[in-house]
């Protein structure tokens, strides 16, 4: 058994290989926000198990070991799945299920988890779009890009949000930007400036958003 510490450092390798392809020490400890020696002293306890979760380098950073992603992405189908529950069981809130489900992965027998799935019919994709790995721990390939990408005149589908800014979500969702709605950039301004959208729907406006914004957003540009 792994404790929630070594899950959470697990995760946070995990999401930050996916982005840079590397996970270095100084991104592992403003993730789990906590100074360079302790993630640094976690680093070294992690490579050290049998067998060993990642591979460090030190002062460098980290790569999961095979046994590291495996274990990662259990924990990551654990999490999707709990937001998935408290949303459709709950009625939780897409902004409201993030903490809870962090604090509940950590808590949770194989067999309640199973269970789970079963009652909420194996779905594949939890509320705010991510792919929910299987129980073999496969993800299918995506390849959508951020909102960040886009060029005035190009729309895209809306595919997932990035679930760490509960703020964002809410206001994502007043403002009516969420799964599966088309946006399009109307205007975009140079030096990393906002980007103004609007969507189709019927009583949409247009909205300047910044980066810190469009870079959680995901789109299908096909669409």
């Amino acid at each position: 058994m792994l404790t929630s510490s070594v899950e959470n450092y697990l995760k946070t390798i995990y999401n930050l290989q996916q982005e840079a392809g590397w996970a270095n020490t100084s991104a592992i400890a403003e993730h789990m926000a906590v100074k360079n020696p302790s993630a640094t002293m976690m680093l070294k306890r992690m490579a050290a198990m049998h067998p060993p979760l990642i591979e460090y380098t030190p002062y460098e950073g980290a790569q999961l070991t095979a046994d590291g992603e495996k274990q990662a992405l259990d924990v990551i189908r654990v999490h999707r799945l709990m937001e998935t529950f408290l949303v459709q069981v709950l009625g939780y809130t897409w902004d409201e299920v993030h903490a809870d489900a962090d604090r509940l992965e950590h808590a949770s027998s194989p067999q309640l988890i199973e269970r789970i799935a079963t009652l909420l019919g194996d779905p594949e994709r939890d509320p705010h779009g991510e792919d929910i790995p299987d129980r073999d721990g496969h993800l299918p390939q995506r390849s959508e890009v951020p909102l960040t990408m886009l060029d005035p005149g190009q729309s895209g589908r809306i595919t997932r949000v990035a679930a760490d800014k509960p703020e964002i979500l809410r206001y994502l969702n007043e403002i009516g930007l969420t799964l599966d709605v088309t946006v399009e950039v109307l205007e975009k301004a140079p030096f990393s400036g906002p980007l103004t959208v609007q969507s189709p729907q019927p009583g949409s406006t247009a909205r300047a958003l910044g980066p810190e914004i469009t870079n959680r957003i995901y789109v299908d540009a096909a669409h």
